[in-house]
């Protein structure tokens, strides 16, 4: 289960990012015609994206400016958080799973809605991210991120790839519907990338300028590999080469929590990933986290999630 990183760990930011690993929850190609209007619900612990491949349109998130959309744009709304999508303000909605829909597979459908006007193509999505790590950098995000692929260092080829999504969206030939969903996960982990790239201040602020210190960087990186270990705050120290209380105060003052604090709800992170696994039992993950008993280790999940391993086990998917 603990997969080694091909990151050194001179590089715990890059470690982190290698750990954006997705599965989709769904993929969407929608075909619209003016007017339209779309009402995303809602969904917790999901990342959306669209990709405008032909027309354009409007994307109101509550609480942000509404923006167009047009081809060439990447927009993600990390955070599962219900919105609109419109061909122009104040046009009405409907909600998106009550219209009908082509099923071409279990998570890739096809959406034909409107007024017969204007046409605008999209690609959307939801995807979920399994690893803490990756859950983690997520929630950094705002409330929405538009990615202007033009202006990116990496204009060229993201510019192709959306191109490539658009020409195999339209025509989905045999395995289009696979092409279509690598490509879009692709899109998503370099539109993350591009925000980092763009927003250095955002970066220098709590975990992930704790991930590029050169001391705590290095200590998260070995929590976060070998999470089993009998860590002690004397150890941690260690690793990052400070003294006790200078590492406490340091760790705290940049991640926002103590550093055994962090230590343990890393594992019941990983604990809690690894619960829903249908093979993974108790006592197992217990004992993959360093816990020397089913007792010992149930006790500490609950009392960092509030809920027995059990019950989380047993949660439908």
């Amino acid at each position: 289960m603990n997969t080694p990183s091909p990151w050194p760990s001179a590089d715990p930011l890059g470690e982190a990012l290698h750990f954006l690993r997705m599965s989709g929850t769904f993929y969407c190609r929608s075909d619209f015609t003016a007017p339209w209007g779309l009402a995303l619900p809602p969904m917790p612990d999901s990342l959306m994206f669209h990709v405008v491949t032909s027309g354009r349109c409007w994307l109101q998130v509550p609480g942000e400016t509404p923006r167009w959309v047009q081809p060439g744009d990447l927009v993600l709304v990390p955070h599962g958080n219900g919105h609109d999508l419109l061909s122009e303000p104040g046009a009405p909605t409907a909600a998106l799973f009550d219209l009908p829909r082509e099923i071409v597979s279990e998570r890739y459908e096809v959406l034909r809605h409107g007024g017969g006007g204007a046409p605008t193509q999209l690609v959307c999505g939801a995807v979920r991210f399994d690893h803490p790590a990756a859950r983690h950098l997520v929630s950094m995000l705002p409330a929405v991120l538009a990615i202007d692929t033009s202006s990116t260092p990496q204009s060229e080829w993201l510019h192709g790839t959306l191109r490539f999504m658009a020409a195999e969206a339209q025509q989905m030939r045999p395995g289009g519907e696979a092409v279509v969903t690598r490509l879009a996960d692709i899109l998503v982990i370099q539109a993350i990338r591009s925000w980092l790239d763009q927003n250095a201040g955002a970066a220098q602020a709590g975990w992930l300028r704790a991930l590029q210190d050169r001391q705590l960087g290095r200590v998260i990186a070995r929590i976060h590999r070998d999470p089993a270990h009998p860590w002690t705050l004397a150890s941690l120290a260690a690793e990052a080469a400070m003294s006790r209380s200078a590492f406490a105060s340091r760790f705290t003052q940049l991640v926002g929590e103590p550093a055994m604090q962090y230590v343990t709800r890393w594992r019941m992170h990983l604990a809690e990933s690894w619960l829903k696994e249908a093979a993974a039992g108790v006592a197992e993950v217990g004992a993959r986290l360093g816990y020397r008993s089913e007792a010992a280790f149930s006790r500490a999940f609950k009392r960092c999630t509030g809920r027995p391993p059990a019950a989380v086990r047993r949660a439908p998917a």
